[in-house]
């Protein structure tokens, strides 16, 4: 649909997004390692999707995991299933919105609460996904359901902000992130029910969004104004202060025509 390239939005709180960072850096160095395995037996990466992704049919007490793959609590599972990925593009597409808007949400919370924040999304959605298909024996890798968490906090943090994209995998624009991200989660939404029986895990992406919209809402930082309330009011503030500005040969450019 579209690829995130870059948004134009400050830290304020934070010097340095390290939790961003540390993710994504899991995230890679687990699919290095997961593309070794595959490298040498494809059967033996499924063996580890087994054991670390999250597989429904296990918890609605349907299946067992074998007892030689059961190496983790499965309760667990709910958390590294979300550090496992399939092949690159999987890997490639998550990291990049995680690195798009991770950091603005991480600046809007502080370290550990966002960490806190994308664990419980990862969760969440996996939990999502469990309940609307809880037979299905397939294990559930990727982290999709964490990082539409983190859109959904965006979106409820920075709606105006004017975000690169490249739409079609072709078109750059400059968008507002509330267009932009608004239409993402409606073609979630529209997926999870016109392809229900995809290999896709739409409902864990749904699931992560709105976990992570409702989320932010008590998570982060108790001066950070929703819907870029701030960004609104310095504009106004711009505006009052043109207005108020007297005509004067300094000050041409205020009685001319706007470009």
């Amino acid at each position: 649909m579209f690829i995130p390239l870059h948004d134009k939005n400050s830290l304020v709180n934070i010097r340095l997004q390290y939790v961003t960072l540390a993710l994504i850096a899991i995230n890679v160095v687990v699919w290095l390692m997961s593309a070794a395995i595959a490298s040498g037996n494809e059967t033996a990466l499924g063996s580890v999707f087994i054991s670390y992704g999250y597989i429904p049919a296990v918890a609605s007490d349907l299946r067992d995991i074998p007892p030689d793959l059961a190496v983790i609590p499965f309760e667990a599972s709910y958390i590294t299933y979300s550090f496992m990925h399939a092949n690159f593009m999987h890997l490639a597409g998550n990291m990049l919105f995680l690195w798009v808007f991770g950091d603005n949400i991480e600046d809007a919370m502080g370290h550990f609460r966002y960490l806190i924040f994308y664990l419980l999304c990862a969760a969440i959605a996996a939990y999502v996904h469990g309940t609307i298909s809880p037979t299905s024996e397939a294990p559930l890798v990727g982290a999709s359901g964490a990082t539409s968490g983190v859109v959904g906090a965006y979106l409820m943090l920075h709606p105006k902000v004017k975000v690169w994209v490249l739409v079609l995998g072709r078109i750059p624009l400059r968008l507002s992130a509330f267009w932009v991200l608004g239409a993402w989660i409606l073609f979630q939404i529209y997926s999870l029910i016109a392809f229900y029986d995809s290999d896709v895990s739409w409902a864990a992406h749904v699931g992560g969004f709105f976990a992570g919209a409702l989320l932010v809402l008590i998570m982060k930082r108790s001066d950070v104004p929703l819907f870029d309330q701030n960004l609104a009011s310095a504009v106004a503030k711009a505006d009052d202060e043109q207005v108020s500005q007297p005509r004067t040969q300094d000050n041409p450019r205020r009685w001319g025509r706007g470009s």
